[in-house]
């Protein structure tokens, strides 16, 4: 079965999945790798924390079961590049709204132009402007 990369707040992994009409079908027992959490027949659980999935149908696609239905259950968004066979997983909803509410940037790691890199964390306590730029 074809890899598929699954990018997540937590980790970046990789699984075998097919990519279906824009969805990613996983084995069952792939889910925890991709998204952390397990399904189970009480529902999607992590550690002692269970979510109920009501409608079992909406998550199971023939002999798989569909990440982008299983993330959002969790109120995580997702975005699939069917062409570079990768998949983009957000933060659950609760840690992003604290985020904004917090108005904290978590911090991260950018090389400049001469390839050093440079932290948030290093500018703390001043004013920061962050320019992002994208070819497509």
């Amino acid at each position: 079965m074809p890899r598929v990369n699954v990018l997540s707040a937590d980790a970046a992994t990789e699984v075998d999945a097919e990519i279906r009409a824009g969805r990613v079908v996983v084995n069952a027992v792939d889910v925890a790798t991709a998204v952390g959490w397990d399904l189970k027949p009480e529902g999607l659980c992590r550690g002692d924390v269970c979510v109920p999935v009501r409608d079992d149908a909406g998550v199971r696609i023939d002999d798989g079961v569909d990440l982008g239905a299983v993330a959002g259950l969790l109120g995580m968004a997702t975005l699939v590049d069917e062409a570079g066979r990768a998949m983009a997983i957000s933060a659950p909803a609760a840690a992003r709204k604290a985020a904004l509410k917090g108005r904290v940037a978590p911090d991260f790691s950018l090389p400049d132009l001469d390839g050093a890199l440079h932290t948030l964390e290093q500018y703390k306590d001043r004013k920061r402007l962050l320019i992002a730029f994208a070819s497509w």
